[in-house]
């Protein structure tokens, strides 16, 4: 079995990183800066404990690589680039391939499932940063992240175990699940607060608006029918099984939307976290004026390239 990794980013190459690592055969697919440092210089994956260049393979673009059925394509990029990319896919991926959706939101099976009949949806637990090109850090230790997957949109087959075989045998726990878009779910909930820390960075004074987006969130998922873990399952799946740690004595700066500010990307996964809410709100009559709020302030500061901590919680707080 292979790897291709799409979006090899903070997710994407701390997953291919590591199962290259343990030896699978892998390959990373990037574009820009990011495809050249690797492809030039190879992988540098940092965490708390070392600091590594990895000769792994590296391609530009879906084409470059001979896509083969046995294939598994593990998607990392953010959601607004997962269109682009099936498509990009569709033109030279055997129509019996794997797509594993490593990403944030429940929008990317969706779309996948319109191309591919074999999708299995991942909950990703792995805090990753990407923000030079060339260059992933992985901050947990001794467990890298938790990757439990299962076929979407239910059930198990056989290259679900395998898979997750691979991963645990490359520094991650996952556990194979049938249900594995309740899990998904709540993982949505939990980046519902993902908006605020890009907005005001590592502040201080982020909790009261962090839970009201999230209750917002969950009645929400209540109104529309949608099963999710409840916050016993999640707590005890994570545990304490991932640990922290400074990495050249600098603590992590922040999560995905935090890093696509950082990076000035110009664009930010709002709409498929705090706009998949704000959707299903508006389906099934519930007001989600918080979520909204988060959303369009969000996009604005992405599209000024605004900066993270562009401003205050006290000032966000007054905006909700």
């Amino acid at each position: 079995m292979r790897f291709v990794v799409y979006g090899a980013g903070a997710i994407g190459g701390a997953i291919g990183g590591r199962l290259f690592e343990h030896g699978h055969d892998v390959v990373l697919l990037a574009r820009g800066a990011h495809y050249e440092g690797m492809r030039d210089r190879g992988l540098r994956l940092v965490d708390p404990d070392a600091d590594t260049m990895l000769p792994v393979s590296v391609a530009n673009h879906p084409s470059q690589v001979d896509l083969r059925a046995d294939d598994v394509v593990v998607l990392a990029m953010k959601t607004q680039d997962t269109q682009g990319a099936l498509h990009a896919l569709t033109e030279t991926a055997p129509p019996e391939i794997a797509v594993v959706c490593a990403q944030n939101g429940v929008e990317n099976e969706r779309l996948a499932l319109r191309h591919f009949a074999h999708v299995y949806a991942m909950c990703v637990m792995c805090p990753a940063t990407h923000l030079e090109p060339g260059v992933v850090q992985a901050s947990s230790t001794p467990i890298t992240g938790l990757l439990d997957l299962g076929r979407y949109p239910r059930g198990l087959d056989e290259r679900a175990g395998v898979i997750a075989a691979a991963l645990e045998g490359s520094t991650f726990e996952s556990v194979p699940r049938a249900d594995i878009m309740r899990w998904k779910y709540t993982k949505l909930l939990m980046n519902l607060g993902n908006a605020a820390e890009a907005l005001c960075g590592q502040a201080d004074g982020l909790g009261e608006i962090v839970r009201r987006a999230r209750s917002e969130g969950a009645g929400v998922l209540a109104a529309a029918g949608i099963d999710a873990a409840s916050r016993e399952e999640d707590q005890e799946r994570r545990a304490n099984r991932m640990q922290m740690k400074p990495i050249a004595g600098a603590t992590r700066g922040g999560g995905s939307s935090w890093q696509s500010l950082q990076r000035g990307t110009g664009t930010i996964e709002v709409d498929y976290l705090n706009g998949e809410i704000v959707m299903l709100g508006r389906k099934h009559d519930v007001d989600t004026p918080v979520n909204a709020t988060l959303q369009r302030l969000a996009n604005d500061a992405a599209r000024r390239h605004a900066t993270p901590g562009s401003m205050t919680p006290e000032q966000l707080l007054a905006l909700l």
